[in-house]
């Protein structure tokens, strides 16, 4: 298992189907990092309850708002100009760089936040459930994110 939020993280947005997955549930609503880090949570036997989600999203709901919302209003602001204009698209992925640093930087402290709550062997909690939007708890992008979870869970309990 990924000892750590950012590696669990990209180990999971790199599986087939999770990136769509999350950019649908982005747009119901949800915020893809508390997404992540619920999986990772979830896989690190965690229970999820009420004051963990708040603190969770008191940490998160700024952040989001203030620099990753920003950053990524900026990029899609600029995707057409930016296919005719060069300098523009140098400067969009430079945008767009600094949005992923500003979600790397969230899912750190997400983690930092986390990293000493304990695990219960009998926990089988579904973080994604207490996280996702209520727009989206029967969508198929959530279920496709919780498959993709549990398979990454299954292959790193496997070696």
């Amino acid at each position: 298992m990924h000892t750590d939020l950012w590696n669990h993280a990209l180990a999971l947005y790199a599986r087939p189907g999770v990136e769509a997955a999350c950019l649908a549930l982005q747009e119901l609503g949800g915020d893809v990092c508390l997404l992540l880090c619920g999986t990772w949570l979830q896989a690190r036997g965690i229970a999820p309850d009420e004051q963990r989600i708040a603190t969770l999203q008191a940490l998160a709901r700024p952040w989001q708002r203030d620099v990753v919302a920003p950053l990524r209003s900026l990029r899609r602001q600029w995707r057409e100009h930016a296919l005719a204009d060069p300098q523009l698209s140098v400067m969009r992925e430079q945008v767009k760089a600094l949005e992923l640093q500003a979600e790397r930087t969230l899912l750190e402290r997400l983690e930092a936040l986390a990293r000493g709550w304990p695990a219960q062997a009998s926990a089988t909690p579904d973080w994604l459930a207490w996280l996702v939007p209520g727009l989206a708890r029967n969508h198929d992008a959530l279920n496709q994110l919780r498959a993709a979870a549990r398979e990454l869970q299954d292959a790193e309990v496997g070696d």
